[in-house]
C-alpha cells in the first residue's frame, strides 16, 4: 500500500510540475508577418487622418488574409500598438505588450499569457494540480479525523488507536488538510469552467464579448460540436492528450467557423453575379477558403448545395454557395 501511495504521489507531482513549467515558459504565439502591413501601407495609414480612409487601407491589406471577424462596428481589427491586422480570436495583452493568438487571459499565477500556444498546458496544469491536492487531502483525511476524535474524546477515554505520536504533528496534519482541501475546491471551480469553455470552443474573452462575424455577434461562431472542439485543443492523437506536449490543431491564425463558406472554385462567378457582401456600414469583408487545419476538422462532415428560387441556375451550371454542415 505504501508503494502505491509513493508511485501515485510522485507521478501526480511530476506531471503537475511538468505542466506548470510548460505553462510558464511557453512563449505566447504572435501573428505571423503576413498580418503586418507593408511599409507603403503603413506609411499611408499613418498619414491618413480620416478613419474611413484608414479602414480602406486595412480592407485592401486584409483582402487575402484568413480573417472572418470584425469589430462591433464592422471595422477591420487592427492593433495600433503592434501595427498589424489581428487574426480571428487574437487580442493585445497590455501586460505582455504583444498580440496573442487565441488569447484566453493573462494569468498572474504563471506570469504569462494563456493562449493558443499553451492553453493545453494550462488545462493539464489545472487537472494535475487538482489530482495532486485531492490525493494529499485523501491520504491525510484519516489523521485529520484522529486529530478531532482525540480532542473530543481525550477526557472520556484514552484509546491508543486515536492518538498521534507527536503533538506538533497534529497541527501539521490540520494545516496540510485544510490547505489541500481549499486549493482543491478553488481549482475545481476554475477547471470546471475551462472544461465548459473547451466544450463550447470559447475563450474567457469571448465569453464576455462575443466575436462579431459578417452576420453579427455570435458567441458560438467557432463551435464545431463538443468532440471536435476537444480535438481542436488536444489534437487527434489521444495518446498525447494527458502529456504536456503541444498537439493542438491549426496555426492559431485561422479557425473553422459555423458560418456560410463560399465555394473557392466559384468565388469568381459569384462575385460577378452578386454584389460584394458587406459587414457593418457598407464595409466589404474578405472571404477565404478553409485552411488545411479546418479541412481536417471538417473532413467527416457532408456538404450540401443551398436550394431555393435559384435552383434552376444551379442545375444549369452556375453553382451557388456551398454550406458546410457542422455539428451543433
Amino acid at each position: 500500500c505504501s508503494v502505491v501511495y509513493l508511485v501515485v504521489f510522485h507521478l501526480s507531482f511530476v506531471m503537475f510540475v511538468w505542466s506548470y513549467w510548460k505553462t510558464i515558459f511557453t512563449y505566447p504565439a504572435s501573428p505571423s508577418n503576413e498580418f503586418c502591413l507593408s511599409k507603403a501601407d503603413k506609411e499611408q495609414y499613418e498619414k491618413e487622418e480620416r478613419p474611413e480612409s484608414q479602414q480602406e487601407i486595412l480592407r485592401r491589406a486584409a483582402k487575402d488574409l484568413p480573417i472572418y471577424t470584425t469589430t462591433a462596428s464592422g471595422a477591420i481589427r487592427y492593433c495600433d500598438r503592434c501595427q498589424l491586422i489581428k487574426p480571428d480570436r487574437c487580442h493585445h495583452c497590455s501586460a505582455c505588450d504583444i498580440c496573442v493568438l487565441k488569447m484566453d487571459h493573462h494569468c498572474p499565477w504563471v506570469n504569462n499569457c494563456v493562449g493558443f500556444s499553451n492553453y493545453k498546458f494550462f488545462l493539464l496544469f489545472l487537472m494535475y494540480s487538482l489530482l495532486y491536492c485531492l490525493f494529499v487531502a485523501a491520504t491525510v483525511l484519516q489523521y485529520f479525523i484522529k486529530f478531532w476524535t482525540l480532542c473530543h474524546r481525550k477526557a472520556a477515554e484514552n484509546c491508543p488507536k486515536n492518538e498521534l505520536q507527536n503533538t506538533h504533528a497534529k497541527f501539521h496534519v490540520l494545516f496540510l488538510f485544510f490547505v489541500a482541501a481549499m486549493f482543491f475546491i478553488s481549482i475545481l471551480s476554475l477547471f470546471s469552467y475551462h472544461c465548459w469553455l473547451v466544450g463550447k470552443n470559447r475563450s474567457t474573452i469571448e465569453t464576455f464579448r462575443a466575436p462579431t462575424f459578417r452576420n453579427g455577434p455570435d458567441k458560438n461562431g467557432f463551435s464545431l460540436g463538443c468532440s471536435k472542439n476537444l480535438r481542436e485543443v488536444f489534437g487527434d492523437e489521444k495518446k498525447y492528450w494527458l502529456l504536456p506536449i503541444f498537439t493542438s490543431l491549426g496555426d492559431g491564425c485561422n479557425f473553422p467557423t459555423r458560418l456560410v463558406i463560399v465555394d473557392p472554385e466559384q468565388l469568381t462567378v459569384s462575385s460577378q453575379n452578386e454584389p460584394a457582401k458587406s459587414s457593418g456600414a457598407n464595409q466589404s469583408f474578405p472571404t477565404r477558403p478553409l485552411s488545411e487545419s479546418q479541412n481536417r476538422l471538417l473532413a467527416s462532415d457532408s456538404q450540401w448545395v443551398e436550394s431555393g428560387p435559384e435552383e434552376e441556375n444551379v442545375k444549369s451550371g452556375a453553382k451557388k454557395h456551398i454550406i458546410v454542415s457542422l455539428e451543433s
